[in-house]
């Protein structure tokens, strides 16, 4: 096969719809809009949503919560899967990501207390919970705060 062998599958390709060009064509005289009303005249249609002129959908429905804006998010570790690291190692969000523990920064890390630690690391993270730093220290670790 060459390139200037190569053709579209057939039926895969076809010619644009010409309306309003004589009645032969399928699509002439009202251009496949039917006779007058709103959606026949040039801008025509209603909005999306629009319902004849009943409350919409999305105004019946109740409004709850709100959203906070200021919220943080944070990518969250366990001090159970900081066991991958050797001892003595810096652990920080580099290394995690690095392991694969992190997929996203987000807000930063913060690392909760599920499980024991067997090694002695010094972690950084944004946050850490009371349990995670007591756990940390008592493996002979050292906690720092960012």
């Amino acid at each position: 096969m060459k390139l200037n062998e190569l053709t579209y599958t057939e039926g895969s390709r076809s010619n644009r719809k010409r309306i309003g060009r004589g009645q032969g064509s399928g699509t002439g005289k009202t251009s496949g809009k039917g006779h007058k009303g709103q959606n026949a005249r040039s801008g025509g249609g209603v909005a999306i949503g629009f319902e004849g002129g009943q409350t919409p959908f999305f105004k019946r429905m109740p409004k709850r919560g709100f959203t906070n804006y200021t919220r943080k998010e944070y990518a969250i570790v366990n001090v159970e899967d900081l066991n991958k690291f050797e001892d003595g190692v810096t652990v920080d969000y580099e290394a995690l990501k690095a392991v694969g523990l992190v997929k996203k920064h987000l807000d930063g890390v913060k690392v909760l207390g599920c499980g024991k630690l067997e090694k002695k690391l010094t972690v950084k993270a944004e946050k850490f919970s009371k349990t995670a730093q007591s756990a940390i220290e008592a493996a002979g670790g050292k906690v720092e705060v960012l």
